[in-house]
Formats: structure tokens, sequence, C-alpha cells
């Protein structure tokens, strides 16, 4: 049974940063595309960060410099260092993973075209 379980949201100041964990069952991060996604009230999910399975990283443009996403293949874990927060940065935060037959698995496609997701934890960054 494929399970990712979120942590380590919660309330912090502008400027403050937090790390979510995403711990994951039923297959290992190494060999699938891994990301981490958020939605804002009355906003569209976004992509925020990704590892394809080949290691290529990617990060979307607003937080790039303070955001760093990573990996820990011997305990199947992902993890999204988030430093210099903002308000704009307040979201539900969901770790997410998707898988392909043959080659190597991209993170191109947008949260429609990821398989698997964790059920998301609140950020958010207030005075």
């Amino acid at each position: 049974q494929v399970q990712l379980v979120e942590s380590g949201g919660g309330l912090v100041q502008p400027g403050g940063s937090l790390r979510l964990s995403c711990a994951v069952s039923g297959f290992t991060v190494d060999g699938y595309a891994i990301g981490w996604f958020r939605q804002a009230p009355g906003k569209a999910r976004e992509k925020i960060a990704c590892i394809s399975s080949t290691d290529t990283v990617y990060y979307r443009d607003s937080v790039k410099g303070r955001f760093r996403i990573s990996k820990d293949n011997a305990q199947n874990t992902m993890y999204l260092q988030m430093n210099s927060l903002k308000s704009e940065d307040t979201a539900t935060y969901y770790c997410s993973a998707r898988n392909r037959h043959r080659g190597a698995i991209g993170c191109e496609p947008a949260a429609s075209g990821f398989d698997y997701w964790g059920q998301g934890i609140l950020v958010t960054v207030s005075s």
C-alpha cells in the first residue's frame, strides 16, 4: 500500500525557517520522480520543487535560493527545507511522486501528472 505522510508544518514568523518531511512507504523514492507542491486558499496547486529519477532538480522561480528539496534513500524520506519565509508562502504543502514503466522519470508534468500524494500539511507565515 502506497502512503506518503507529511510532517513539520506549523506557524512561523516572516524570515523564519521550517523543514517539512515526507515519509514514504510502498515504493522507493530513489526510483521515482519526487516533488513538493503547495496550494493557497483560492489558488491552483503549484509545483515548487522536484527531483527526477536521474537526480535533476527543479525549483519554481519564486522559491529559488530559499527552498531546498532533498531525499534520504536509506530512510525512504523526502524533505523540503524552507528558509527566509514570506507571508505569500502560506499554503497547504503536499509531497508527491510519479512513475513510468520504462526510462527516466521526469518532473515536467503539472500536478495532474503525479501519481501519489500525501494528505497535505499547513504552513502559515505570519507576524
